[in-house]
């Protein structure tokens, strides 16, 4: 069986599982491949028997939720003619199914206990075909484009009669739940005029028409109920948002039952225990919650996708070395599919190798891939930063740094101070302090990898990143000359603007770069933008126009800036994708951008060439194929 080789291409050879949902012996998930010729992703629901292995399919079809009864599903369709999304369910004996609902846009759907009733929550805007308008901030919103006036619209939708019995709308950014026949609703708390900050939250119980408020500006929101037993993700008031949630059940009174880091993955509340997944120095962990808190299923993982009932969790797990496929523990972890393991079998990966070092005041977790070399060969370094600041690297799958490590580079990423799965003193203490202390976590990281590896060539570094890592591509390339060649993604060059210009500028940036903008140096001293003269290495800007969470203007501006300075430097803008294009991206939109990724590495590091054809490279001109 001849090898497939890692290329822009690959990752459309994989399928994605995702949404796992089980109930009883049942087990729903949606299945996602990539159709590289129309430039889509299709996705199937797939319902499998555990005790018989039988499987059904449900295509073009997403949001799978199994009834309690166990006895049907729902879930939703776009309708592409229409633009409007539809609710569908099915009688899972015979797969028979009517659509029940249409709506324009949904976010959410989920069975009452009477497995009859579904609680449906999307939201409707102006929608006026000329303009947008709006009276609050944020105006956009990432994933989610311009607001124009969004309310949050919850529907309960009786499946029997297909017939809406409760139609009622709240604030933007509120969630619902069941919680026995009312529904509890998490509303972004507000102070006068000013914008939800969305560290605080008021929770009510809707019932009959009718609305209690059972907590007011409280830092934790309901994940869950069991009709009884209310389960909180977050604390009681938070002074930062990059603090670590906790886990609460309230049942009219409060009991915390974790403590610790919980801003990955979801938590479930099933027959009195509570699953819930935990990040810890680059891996995901799950735990259960059975009267005390322990872990249960550990290791040098990432579980990604958590759902659970009758004493079974169902979930989605991945390796450094293997995307994600879903598990099923019951006291022990059973994989339960195995879509990529035949190509995994003819692809070459590369595990981690794990590293710690002492950095400042603090020990820092680092990793590395090694490539495969001849004796004596020396090879170039890709230096990784992770989004955040407060993302994680670790035992998770990340395609370029696999596709990389096969192009014959060193991969080296570590988790600076302010990542998570560590304890809450580490994560704070970048507030204020952007660019300094974790920036010499991440060179001494890269100082005691050069100590590990000898073939590792000192003179061709380079260094990659999205969001907070774009920040770090262009914070790096203005503050050392270690960095031969940098490209820096949807990133940061000036904190000011993205304070006043992002979706979350408003309480996010104030947070990490300091109180008072307008006011404080910080806002200047931080930016990468005002250092552009230090600029040496080559950088390639990477930007996605409909990204909102780090708008264009941060890239274009730091290129103009710098091309105005006559360095070299260029920029690839996307006309579509959001903040997170690397997965989020259309099929051909990824295909291009790891194209462009390689081969500026490639010609920056490797072949010393001057200049960088993007016209070229993406027209697969064969004098510039590598």
């Amino acid at each position: 069986m001849s090898a497939i080789e890692w290329n822009e291409k690959t990752f459309s050879r994989f399928a994605y599982p995702n949404d796992p949902r089980i109930e009883g012996n049942r087990v729903a998930y949606t299945l996602t491949k990539v159709n590289m010729k129309d430039n889509r992703y299709e996705s199937t629901i797939v319902v499998e028997d555990l005790e018989t292995g039988a499987r059904r399919f449900v295509e073009n079809a997403s949001m799978p939720r199994i009834s309690p009864d166990g006895k049907k599903l729902a879930f939703i369709r776009f309708n592409e003619d229409k633009k409007e999304t539809e609710v569908w369910t099915a009688e899972l004996e015979t797969m028979s199914a009517k659509r029940v609902l249409r709506a324009r846009n949904i976010r959410s759907i989920q069975w009452n206990t009477d497995s009859r009733r579904l609680l449906v929550v999307g939201f409707k805007r102006h929608d006026d075909e000329d303009f947008v308008f709006d009276s609050e901030v944020p105006f956009w919103f990432d994933g989610m484009g311009f607001l124009d006036g969004e309310k949050t619209t919850f529907w309960i939708l009786d499946t029997e009669a297909e017939e809406i019995i409760e139609e009622f709308e709240k604030p933007r950014f509120s969630s619902g739940l069941w919680h026995g026949d009312g529904i509890i609703i998490n509303v972004p708390h507000r102070e006068g005029s000013k914008p939800a900050l969305f560290k605080f939250y008021d929770i009510y119980l809707w019932k009959n028409g009718g609305e209690e408020r059972l907590f007011e500006r409280v830092s934790f929101r309901a994940v869950d109920s069991d009709g009884k037993t209310i389960l909180l993700r977050g604390k009681r008031e938070k002074r930062f948002i990059s603090e670590h949630d906790w886990l609460y059940l309230w049942d009219g009174e409060l009991k915390p039952i974790y403590e610790g880091p919980l801003n990955t993955g979801q938590a479930k509340l099933t027959d009195g225990k509570v699953y819930f997944l935990t990040p810890d120095a680059g891996s995901v962990h799950l735990w259960l919650w059975d009267g005390k808190a322990e872990r249960v299923v550990v290791g040098n993982h990432w579980i990604y996708g958590l759902d659970a009932s009758n004493g079974r969790a169902l979930l989605l797990l991945m390796t450094a070395t293997r995307t994600g496929e879903l598990y099923l523990y019951d006291g022990e972890l059973k994989q339960i599919t195995d879509y990529n393991g035949p190509i995994f079998e003819r692809l070459k990966t590369f595990e981690p190798r794990h590293f710690r070092f002492k950095s400042l005041d603090l020990e820092i977790d680092g990793w590395y891939l090694k490539p495969e070399l001849e004796e004596g060969e020396k090879a170039p370094v890709i230096v990784f930063v992770h989004g955040g600041p407060k993302g994680m690297y670790g035992h998770r799958f990340v395609y370029e740094m696999q596709l990389m490590a096969s192009k014959g580079y060193y991969v080296v990423f570590v988790n600076p101070r302010g990542s998570d799965g560590y304890d809450e003193d580490f994560a704070l203490r970048v507030l204020e302090r952007t660019g300094l202390e974790d920036f010499e976590d991440i060179l001494n990281g890269i100082e005691e990898f050069f100590k590990l590896e000898p073939n590792a060539d000192r003179e061709r570094v380079g260094i990659t990143g999205i969001s907070y890592g774009g920040f770090m591509t262009n914070w790096a390339l203005t503050q050392s000359d270690l960095f031969k060649a940098g490209i820096s993604e949807n990133g940061i060059s000036y904190w000011l603007t993205s304070y006043a210009f992002s979706d979350i500028g408003l309480w996010y940036d104030v947070e990490v770069i300091g109180p008072n903008p307008l006011e404080n140096d910080n806002y200047r001293k931080l930016s990468p933008l005002f250092y552009a003269k230090n600029v040496k290495a080559p950088l390639l800007l990477i930007h996605s126009l409909e990204d909102y969470r780090c708008p264009l203007d941060q890239s274009l501006m730091f290129y103009n800036v710098l091309k105005d300075l006559g360095k070299e430097a260029y920029i690839a803008v996307f006309k579509r994708g959001p903040h997170g294009h690397s997965i989020r991206g259309s099929p051909k939109h990824r295909s291009k951008r790891y194209k462009l990724f390689v081969e500026f590495f490639e010609r920056k590091l490797k072949k010393y060439e001057e200049g960088f054809d993007v016209e070229k490279i993406l027209k697969g001109d064969s004098a510039s194929a590598p």
